[in-house]
């Protein structure tokens, strides 16, 4: 017997031998009718017993349930907004790629666009948000949208050869997969 178990209190069962009958007293019981009766009230008990454990296992099952509901909350609660911050990170990554020149101007515009993109991954690792970028690794659909396919010679077929926008995890969870370009074999 468990722990939980010898803790449970069980509530007192009478049983009302007379209960529907009224001339208790003026018949007397044959071995057989008692028997018969014992064997009710038994059945009768173990089906409350049954009823009971049957309670007391879908109220942990709903006790494990509410937990797991609970952590996972916890864990990926952050989903939505991490959803929406992705937008702003890839347009700081396309501004730093169309920052073109040799200007004092532009390259203040790249360092303040690095130092701004440093601090998101950086915020974005303390939460658990890992950046999946998977350029020369094999094509996991799992993790990965092939946007096209190139054969390229010498390359194993796919392969991603290059990444078009990062995908993230989340906690492990797919937050966004990565959209590729990756390898085919030779027509």
């Amino acid at each position: 017997m468990s722990t939980t178990e010898e803790n449970l209190v069980m509530p007192e069962i009478e049983i009302d031998l007379n209960e529907g009958n009224t001339e208790v007293d003026e018949h007397e019981y044959t071995i057989d009718e008692l028997k018969v009766e014992l064997a009710e009230t038994k059945q009768a008990v173990n089906n409350a017993n049954d009823k009971m454990l049957r309670t007391f296992a879908e109220m942990e099952n709903l006790k494990r349930r509410m937990q797991k509901d609970l952590e996972d909350a916890h864990k990926f609660g952050l989903t939505k907004f991490a959803s929406e911050m992705l937008p702003v990170l890839d347009s700081l990554f396309m501004g730093l790629q169309l920052a073109m020149g040799d200007s004092d101007e532009v390259n203040r515009f790249r360092e303040g666009c690095e130092l701004t993109i440093k601090q998101f991954e950086s915020a974005f690792e303390k939460f658990n948000i890992i950046t999946v970028d998977p350029t020369g690794m094999p094509f996991n659909a799992e993790h990965h949208q092939a946007m096209m396919a190139q054969f390229i010679e010498g390359t194993e077929p796919n392969t991603v050869i290059n990444v078009l926008q990062k995908g993230y995890l989340l906690n492990g969870r797919l937050l966004r997969p990565a959209m590729v370009i990756v390898t085919k074999a030779a027509d």
